[in-house]
């Protein structure tokens, strides 16, 4: 299995373009998003038309496989043959990147985590969804649709692809008693200060606040990703309180693996995926979803607002969430898969248990990746909350 987020560690700072409206748009608005935000006017797609030819797509690693790395692992060449779309792939390392991408109005869809896809919305730079035109949209787990990642007043901007939780990993063999809270990798006073680990990104900060919305009534934060002034300071302090302990910070999975192999580390942040992979490896390792629940990730399929292949774009998204496609990609990938019927198509018949596809309960304590806004996501209007920007910045101070 190959994570695409491998280099996500350099989450440069990405400012929305909120006035006038962005590439693609139109004077006016769709509707008002968190603050009061004005989201710019994009038709979408009233009818479905003959194919173009070609699809020009941006993705994370391991999401648009076509046989060149593993010849039993290709979703694209079926697709290809079936609908006459030729698939032009560019792999992104970084949602920063594909935000980039994405403005050059060179590609028609993209598979935007939710630290993107609301930079992608406001800027203009996607159009909404005319789900009624994928037909494989109906059998998405319901968890999954119209999310604050993923639509803006009731207009859907995408296609939920898959998710996971960033869960506690520990050393069994190290780490006694087992631990059931986040406080293990935040006591100033651990037992295994230096072997510590925490995932490199300025989307860690909402870990903290989560562990601090948990602990920390008094602060009275409500949405890890919508931090005041004083929220985020909070947060902040942690982490660098934190920082102390950390032997290091990871962004590749594979080093990851290894540090819990050789020992490095016996405790930290982690997926499901390298779990999956340390023990394969023979390291006496466990993980958690702890007490006060985590942060995670769920992907979404966008159509870009200048999309100049719009009705390929919409059979690559009908495609790639349909029951077999999404399978392949979920465990390829390492995932829970967003159509429920992709649980019977896995090869691993455990694969959806493994990765609780279809325990809602489950996902209801994980705190999907959203991106930090000025105007306050938990619905605040008399403060100003801490954007992307602002948390770029403060990651740098935090690791010194």
């Amino acid at each position: 299995m190959r994570s695409g987020r491998i280099v996500m560690a350099a989450l440069a700072a990405g400012v929305l373009t909120l006035a006038g409206c962005g590439d693609g748009g139109s004077s006016g608005s769709t509707g008002s998003g968190p603050g009061g935000l004005s989201v710019p006017k994009i038709d979408k797609l009233a009818s479905l038309g003959a194919g173009e030819g070609t699809v020009n797509v941006v993705s994370w690693a391991g999401y648009v496989e076509d046989g060149s790395t593993d010849k039993a692992v290709d979703w694209v060449t079926g697709f290809e043959s079936e609908t006459g779309c030729q698939v032009n792939n560019k792999i992104a390392g970084t949602s920063d990147e594909m935000v980039a991408l994405m403005k050059t109005g060179e590609y028609d869809v993209v598979s935007a985590s939710g630290d993107a896809s609301l930079r992608l919305i406001y800027g203009g730079d996607v159009a909404p969804v005319n789900t009624d035109l994928i037909s494989n949209y109906k059998d998405v787990f319901e968890g999954l649709k119209n999310q604050r990642w993923n639509s803006v007043d009731g207009a859907s901007y995408g296609v939920p692809h898959g998710r996971g939780a960033n869960l506690l990993m520990y050393r069994t063999d190290q780490v006694q008693p087992a631990p059931t809270s986040w406080s293990a990798v935040f006591d100033p006073a651990s037992p295994f200060k230096g072997k510590i680990t925490a995932y490199d990104s300025p989307i860690y900060i909402a870990d903290a606040a989560l562990y601090l919305m948990k602990t920390k009534p008094d602060l009275k934060i409500t949405n890890p990703y919508a931090l005041d002034d004083t929220q985020f300071q909070a947060a902040v302090d942690l982490l660098k309180q934190q920082n102390e302990l950390i032997g290091e910070y990871w962004s590749d999975y594979t080093k990851e693996v290894q540090a819990f192999k050789a020992g490095n580390s016996v405790l930290g942040t982690t997926w499901q995926v390298i779990v999956n992979l340390t023990k394969a490896d023979g390291a006496p390792v466990e993980a958690i979803l702890p007490s006060e629940g985590a942060t995670g990730w769920s992907d979404t399929w966008m159509i870009s607002a200048k999309a100049a292949h719009p009705n390929c774009a919409y059979l690559w998204m009908n495609h790639i969430i349909s029951p077999k496609a999404n399978a392949g990609v979920a465990e390829w990938f390492g995932e829970a898969p967003s159509n429920k019927l992709s649980c019977a198509q896995t090869a691993d018949k455990n694969h959806c248990a493994t990765f609780h596809a279809e325990d809602e309960e489950y996902f209801e304590q994980v705190w999907y990746w959203t991106t930090p806004l000025a105007q306050c996501l938990d619905g605040r209007t008399d403060v100003t909350c801490k954007d992307y920007s602002a948390w770029t910045q403060a990651w740098t101070t935090i690791k010194g």
